[in-house]
């Protein structure tokens, strides 16, 4: 699995417009079709996923079900909004990757395998822990809170051990939904955005400067900016509809952002961003 960026497939189902039943990568040992099957995914082609597309941004996010050859009724909707979500997809106890003297705590809410091979590369060990871990009894020199999937609040155990971090002033660095996280745990709010941002080329403008950043990004809540703690501020914005993308302490070494730096796939713009939390743990 070392192509994936996680262990299994997490989606409930796949929805397509065309679908090509001859693969041919060089890389491909089956076909998507085989994949999903073997792990009980349906799939759907044939739809007008740019009128959905139309839809949703005209809508908003929206409940959906995958019917075949049943009742309608007979399928009840499942509301990812009422679900601990990082509850699913963290890892269940501690895994240790052995690499340098640095260590660090990867609080698992989903985390992306690109960042944990992020660190790695930088010859640093890795201490990754399911998401209501208590971290602090771990010796580490910095804390990483991972991306996941869902709504940041339905996280509380997260929140309340990154309070904990903060009063013994641990370096933390919050990544996506570990970004809200930060946030929540700071006094922030957080809040659902109308229908998320879902692509590789988010532009995103550092607070304070002319600089403008292509970053990649997968989420559906936001930091709001407004409710920003005096002691905490706004460190990047989205430049199309100017919601926050990063927020950062104003004299301690904690700081988050909602985009991801490793990308994969994407732009590495601001994968500078990780060498940034590596110099505060050094």
């Amino acid at each position: 699995m070392k192509n994936f960026e996680s262990e299994k497939i997490h989606i409930r189902g796949l929805i397509v417009t065309d679908y090509s039943k001859n693969y041919c990568h060089w890389n491909a040992e089956k076909s998507l079709a085989e994949w999903l099957e073997e792990n009980e995914i349906p799939g759907i082609f044939g739809i007008d996923t740019r009128k959905l597309t139309k839809k949703l941004r005209s809508k908003g996010t929206m409940l959906g079900k995958i019917v075949y050859d049943t009742d309608d009724n007979e399928i009840e909707l499942m509301d990812p909004n009422k679900i601990n979500l990082v509850k699913e997809v963290s890892v269940k106890k501690p895994i240790r990757y052995e690499k340098g003297e640095k260590r660090i705590i990867m609080v698992d809410c989903g985390v992306k395998n690109s960042i944990i091979q992020a660190f790695l590369k930088r010859n640093i060990t890795i201490i990754r822990v399911p998401w209501d871990y208590d971290f602090l009894q771990e010796k580490a020199d910095g804390v990483i809170i991972s991306n996941g999937p869902g709504d940041p609040k339905q996280c509380g155990q997260t929140i309340e051990y990154t309070k904990k971090a903060f009063s013994r002033n641990i370096p933390i660095l919050g990544v996506c939904l570990g970004s809200q996280i930060l946030g929540l745990a700071s006094g922030a709010d957080t809040y659902k955005l109308k229908y998320g941002h879902r692509s590789q080329n988010q532009p995103c403008m550092e607070v304070g400067t002319n600089r403008c950043y292509i970053t990649s990004q997968n989420h559906g809540y936001a930091i709001d900016s407004d409710t920003l703690r005096e002691d905490w501020r706004e460190w990047f914005f989205n430049q199309n509809d100017h919601t926050n993308e990063g927020i950062i302490h104003m004299s301690r070494p904690f700081f988050g952002t909602q985009f991801h730096p490793e990308a994969s796939p994407g732009p590495d713009d601001t994968e500078f961003i990780f060498d940034m939390f590596l110099r505060v743990i050094s």
